[in-house]
């Protein structure tokens, strides 16, 4: 079974990943990795906080001579802000009791968190609810995408939306690809153009930005999944992954909420046969999912993403301590990150079918994999 665990706290020392259930034989650097975590970093409206860091993963277990061992790999990477919160992020006893948060930022974890662990200190809560951890979700989704590109599985994402502007037609798989050139990874240079300035007036403002980003993924063959149980629906893990990306608050395939609205006849994808190429459909507004299972075209997958709630102009809040109300506390943030979010929500797509891909055809060493999916993908073909 492919998992991982993270941990680390936003101002904290540094961000650990473990990865465990990648075969071996697969081959992974350093470099791998962090061309996803310079993507994360990226993209018009970031705030100070990207202007300090430099994320780099170290491989520190797993991997040798450039190639993964089978066993747990483990990933680290440095927060370079930890020079300036050692004293009051400090493990030990010695940390020193500065800069507490006691009013809570609504759209936070703040207060809920706080209420759940009982934190009257809610930077206890919000160093670790940080979208910082993204960046150690976003190097694990980076290792599973590896494992894809060595089975012929690709990935493209860009952003639709931010604020008000949006990217009205059907992105393309090369326009996608393109979009990572784009300041906010956006496929229409037009659209990409209104949205940067769309981020520039909500930063004079005080103000922040969401939006919705898309991902891609072409070459999953169809069966991944199933439609036996709940839990095993594949449309069901990659919303779930989606959803647990700090700040996504929706999540669609395919045409997703606009098929509402549509009759039946109109919402769904004629099927089609073509000797030597197996079973398909002309259209794809199911997102390549149907039941549960991938039906072999391309994956199609949104998210919406709030505006981020740290406000230079904060909302009303009560204070924990005196219960009298207050403005809410204010900690350094992006005024968009979408293009972010973008990053990230592949990488949770790449996580997912990476499961599926090896709880389908797995074994304990990629060419094995290799070749039995290579089968399987003849098989379709021949049916």
């Amino acid at each position: 079974m492919l998992r991982y665990l993270t941990a680390g706290e936003s101002h904290g020392r540094g961000l650990s990943v473990i990865v465990e259930g990648l075969p071996a034989g697969v081959p992974l650097t350093d470099g791998d990795i962090n061309t996803w975590l310079t993507r994360r970093q990226g993209g018009y409206g970031r705030g100070g906080r990207m202007a300090i860091e430099r994320d780099q993963a170290e491989i520190l277990a797993g991997v040798r001579g450039g190639l993964t061992l089978g066993s747990p790999i483990a990933l680290f990477i440095a927060n370079r802000d930890w020079e300036n919160w050692q004293e009051i992020m400090a493990p030990g006893p010695e940390a020193r009791a500065s800069r507490v948060v006691t009013r809570p930022r609504p759209g936070h974890a703040d207060l809920a968190g706080g209420l759940k662990y009982h934190q009257a200190d809610l930077r206890n809560i919000l160093e670790r609810a940080s979208a910082r951890e993204t960046a150690a979700r976003v190097a694990a989704g980076a290792v599973a995408a590896v494992l894809l590109k060595e089975l012929a599985i690709e990935l493209a994402f860009h952003v639709v939306r931010i604020g008000p502007v949006e990217v009205r037609e059907q992105v393309d798989w090369e326009a996608a690809c393109r979009a990572i050139e784009s300041p906010v990874y956006c496929a229409d240079p037009e659209a990409g153009r209104a949205m940067v300035a769309a981020i520039e007036e909500a930063r004079q403002q005080g103000d922040t930005l969401g939006g919705v980003v898309e991902v891609l993924a072409r070459g999953v063959p169809a069966g991944l999944g199933s439609h036996v149980h709940w839990d095993r629906r594949l449309d069901g893990r990659l919303a779930q992954a989606l959803m647990s990306i700090p700040a996504i608050k929706g999540v669609e395939i395919g045409a997703g909420f606009r098929v509402a609205a549509l009759p039946g006849s109109r919402a769904h994808d004629a099927i089609a046969y073509r000797k030597g190429q197996g079973f398909y459909h002309p259209t794809n507004r199911a997102g390549g999912l149907e039941g549960g299972l991938t039906n072999g075209e391309t994956l199609v997958l949104r998210a919406a993403m709030k505006p981020i709630p740290t406000l230079m102009h904060p909302l009303p809040s009560v204070d924990l301590v005196t219960k009298q109300p207050a403005t809410a506390s204010i900690e350094r943030s992006d005024v968009c990150a979408v293009p972010a979010a973008a990053v990230v929500a592949a990488a949770a797509v790449a996580w997912v079918l990476a499961g599926a891909i090896l709880e389908q055809f797995g074994g304990d060493y990629l060419p094995v994999i290799q070749e039995r999916l290579a089968a399987y993908r003849q098989y379709l073909q021949e049916i």
